[in-house]
């Protein structure tokens, strides 16, 4: 499950916005953790990059908690989960550009943070709900999650969280598949997007997080 990535930069949202021409965004963001605001196309709004929270809200839910348990949506039980279904039903579906993310590998006996990004360099999108709060101006007024398929097999993903866990991997989308994802509304057609990625656009490799500072004595 990923919850912190790197949102693509602003020269290169346009490479991702290329065939859909969208407006270009006029922020910078940095790396994406839950309950933080991030950039993400919602299907309602189809030409511009909206600030949204890292993590799925609800009308009915409290922003400073719920979002840091639906940042991921699994796509098995999407349907049925109350955080999710709402935007599945209204096929509220969303692009999240990604310059990177993150996950942990345990290969070395103890958890490390490993960069994963395409191996040509190039930005990416993933498959996303969205939610609007209708009278919520604040981070919350807009919210998105990850979409995530099992990865249990795949030769990729499955190298990373904890040795006995399930595997999961987000849906990374093919470029031409953008415009399709964004416009279906049955069922067959939705989960038609829901799959695993070529393992070979991608690379990993380690990117641990720097040691934290003592405080001064």
């Amino acid at each position: 499950m990923c919850a912190n990535y790197t949102p693509a930069k602003l020269e290169k949202l346009a490479r991702i916005a290329l065939s859909l021409a969208i407006r270009e965004d006029s922020t910078d963001y940095r790396e994406a953790f839950p309950g933080g605001v991030a950039p993400f196309l919602a299907n309602i709004l189809p030409h511009e990059w909206l600030p949204g929270m890292f993590g799925l809200v609800p009308h009915w839910g409290d922003p400073a908690r719920l979002s840091r348990m639906t940042y991921n949506a699994r796509s098995e039980t999407v349907a049925e989960k109350p955080s999710f279904r709402n935007a599945w039903k209204q096929r509220q579906f969303g692009l999240i550009p990604v310059d990177c993310l993150y996950e942990p590998n345990y290969e070395s006996g103890k958890a490390v943070r490993w960069r994963i990004e395409r191996a040509d360099g190039e930005p990416f999108a993933l498959a996303g709900l969205w939610e609007r709060r209708m009278n919520d101006e604040g981070p919350a007024h807009w919210s998105f999650s990850m979409l995530t398929v099992n990865a249990d097999e795949h030769p990729f993903m499955r190298q990373f969280h904890k040795p006995g866990d399930e595997k999961r991997s987000v849906v990374v989308l093919d470029p031409d598949d953008y415009p399709g994802w964004l416009r279906a509304r049955t069922e067959a057609e939705a989960r038609s997007y829901l799959r695993l990625f070529d393992p070979d656009i991608m690379t990993a490799s380690p990117a641990p997080l720097p040691p934290r500072k003592k405080p001064a004595a």
